[in-house]
């Protein structure tokens, strides 16, 4: 029996029946690869949840980007409400990667904002994949770069319980092998004070907030703040995923002094002393800072070593602390393959140049994310998901491709109208001013950030509610822009390749596309089908071309969406359905709690500090380069 609970607001219906019974038949009998070809709002994510309650295995859902990845987050949670279900991405709100630039002598140090939220979900996720079989993870691309080995990882965890004897001393010195770290100020994951004959801590994962007091040698209870629950054990995950065990730390250690000696030998031999000095002093400070503090920024360059890999062989990455037994579900294939295929390529070619220059040894270069054929070793049977999958998907799947044509809401394809460019700002006013009478949304998108940007601006000059999305706004941000979009707080949404793929926002009755003609990535007929699909979730989708020609892929788009529409017509027409709107409850949102988060820690300083120590904190967050608290310190120390 399955160990899925699945949540149904509604029966599959249209082609979802059918679709779910032949995916289901296919990966029960053990074949490898299988494409679901869903069109736009034909609940491929709703057959998703089918299937995976129907095989009651694990399942990893990997997406090309943030903002779907939340979306697809949000309704598997909804699905699975009494199961496992995670989100992991790149913890970095900003990330400048370490580069160098011979031509100019031009060195970039690395530089990075670490989201503490998100990083809690990576934490919950690993920690639920080794305790648990009912899960669905939702990934992005990060799940194919190192973090760290599981099996270290799994050894590293510390299980205690109620009557265990140990020394608060060797506790402390426990959770610090952990990267545990001690403020007896704040509270965060990941930290722990002490009071008395009381420690207390966050997990990594931040679901529950521990207090383990002592009776001398003795735990005497382990309580869970969080839950206001008494545990009989705990099992104490690291703070951090890169763990490498303290007997084993000087080993690699030595052997990264070893490989700095022969790089050294090598510059030298070569004439290039400044490079030798270079990667001498950076090496020995990180050295020096890993046996002090068991850290250096920039550790993840030493992975190779302190993980024991040898030369090529592949980092440890998500997929290597998931079952064999667990399903991958590629949504956005045509995508995310892509995607992934040229991760390593790009990674490669920076690393290379710091090596060449003395800013890293060659082992670094074995900090990347996987290559393709490697990431192919390392799945099992996959799903590929998408309204247009490529070749590689389609060859790979030969026989076992499953369409979803009809939608279960009966709702078609929307109508399509090529419009020249001339004058073309008056005209789109005219039809979002349109949609605003009947309470519709609209989205447009353009080539470039910038473009993206000013239409918005444009917009909003003329009292039409509008923001802009794309990759510049933060992972956290995006999707309450597309909430507020769908509430009605934004009329109009502008953005470029972010409007693509999967979003569900079923107020949308107008697409505009600018450009259409400027024949490229942004508009080849792929990427044309996609856009035209945000239209397809509502009875009236209009989709408005604006372009001086009409070009092949223009063309190619517009007769496929016209065969699909014609197919829906008339399976509506023979079954008497009539089209009905989407009506999709506007969630909350599943990051809603975060933005709360800084200004609860803001007030639970000032409660608990005087006026000088408000003073040290704020001025901690400056040099910490966390403005934002700084700011709200600074004002809280006003009022007193």
């Amino acid at each position: 029996m399955s160990t899925f609970k699945l949540r149904q607001p509604y029966k599959p219906a249209g082609d979802q029946p059918g679709a779910i019974a032949e995916l289901t038949k296919s990966l029960k009998s053990g074949n490898r690869h299988q494409t679901l070809l869903g069109v736009t709002g034909s609940g491929k994510t709703f057959t998703m949840a089918n299937v995976i309650a129907n095989l009651g295995r694990p399942a990893l859902v990997i997406s090309h980007n943030k903002t779907l990845a939340a979306q697809l987050y949000q309704e598997f949670k909804t699905f699975f409400p009494k199961n496992s279900v995670h989100y992991f991405v790149s913890y970095y709100d900003y990330y400048q990667p370490e580069a160098y630039i011979p031509q100019t002598d031009t060195y970039i140090e690395k530089d990075a904002r670490i989201n503490e939220f998100i990083d809690t979900m990576r934490h919950a996720t690993t920690a639920s994949i080794l305790t648990r079989n009912d899960f669905v993870v939702v990934a992005s691309v990060s799940c194919i770069y190192g973090i760290g080995d599981p099996e270290e990882y799994k050894k590293a965890a510390f299980l205690i319980k109620k009557g265990t004897q140990i020394t608060q001393r060797n506790f402390l010195r426990k959770l610090a092998e952990l990267r545990y770290e001690r403020n007896d100020f704040e509270q965060r994951p990941g930290l722990f004070k002490v009071k008395g004959e009381a420690i207390k801590f966050i997990t990594p994962s931040a679901d529950a907030s521990i207090r383990i007091e002592w009776n001398g040698n003795t735990i005497e209870s382990i309580y869970d703040e969080s839950n206001e629950s008494g545990l009989v054990s705990l099992n104490i995950f690291p703070a951090k995923h890169f763990v490498t065990p303290q007997e084993k730390l000087e080993l690699a250690l030595s052997n990264i002094e070893t490989e700095l000696k022969e790089k050294i030998s090598k510059f030298k031999k070569d004439g290039k002393i400044l490079e030798a000095e270079r990667i001498k002093k950076k090496t020995e400070f990180d050295l020096k800072m890993i046996r002090e503090t068991g850290y250096t920024h920039g550790i993840e360059n030493y992975s190779r070593h302190l993980s024991f890999r040898k030369e090529g062989e592949p980092p440890s990455t998500l997929l290597d602390f998931m079952p064999k037994d667990t399903v991958i579900f590629m949504d956005e294939s045509h995508m995310s393959v892509p995607q992934i295929r040229g991760m390593y390529a790009g990674d490669r070619a920076r690393k290379q140049t710091l090596v060449e220059h003395g800013f890293r040894l060659p082992s670094a270069i074995d900090n990347r994310p996987l290559k393709f054929p490697e990431f192919d070793k390392k799945t099992g049977q996959i799903v590929y998901v998408s309204a247009t999958p490529a070749e590689y998907e389609l060859d790979l799947s030969k026989e076992k491709i499953v369409e979803q044509i009809i939608r279960p809401t009966g709702l078609l394809d929307p109508l399509i109208e090529v419009r020249r460019a001339d004058d073309q700002m008056k005209d789109i006013l005219k039809e979002i001013e349109k949609r605003i009478q009947k309470n519709q949304r609209t989205i447009i998108t353009t080539l470039t950030k910038r473009m993206a940007e000013d239409l918005a601006e444009y917009l909003k000059e003329r009292n039409i509610k509008a923001e802009y999305l794309h990759s510049n706004i933060k992972t956290l941000e995006r999707p309450k822009i597309l909430r507020d979009l769908r509430k009605g707080n934004y009329d109009a949404i502008v953005g470029i390749n972010l409007l693509r793929e999967g979003l569900d926002l079923p107020e949308v009755s107008l697409v505009i596309i600018l450009d259409a003609d400027k024949e490229g990535f942004l508009r080849n007929a792929q990427t044309l089908i996609q856009t035209i699909g945000r239209a397809a979730r509502h009875t009236q989708g209009t989709v408005l071309m604006y372009a001086d020609t009409t070009t092949k892929s223009m063309k190619f788009a517009i007769s496929e969406t016209a065969r699909r529409r014609k197919i829906q017509e008339e399976f509506n027409k023979k079954n008497g359905v009539i089209p009905q709107p989407l009506n999709k409850e506007i969630g909350e949102n599943i990051f809603g709690e975060f933005g709360e988060e800084k200004n609860n820690e803001i007030k639970n300083i000032a409660k608990r500090l005087s006026k000088k120590e408000l003073e040290r904190e704020m001025l901690k967050a400056a040099k910490e380069l966390d403005f934002e608290k700084a700011a709200e310190l600074r004002d809280l120390i006003k009022k007193i």
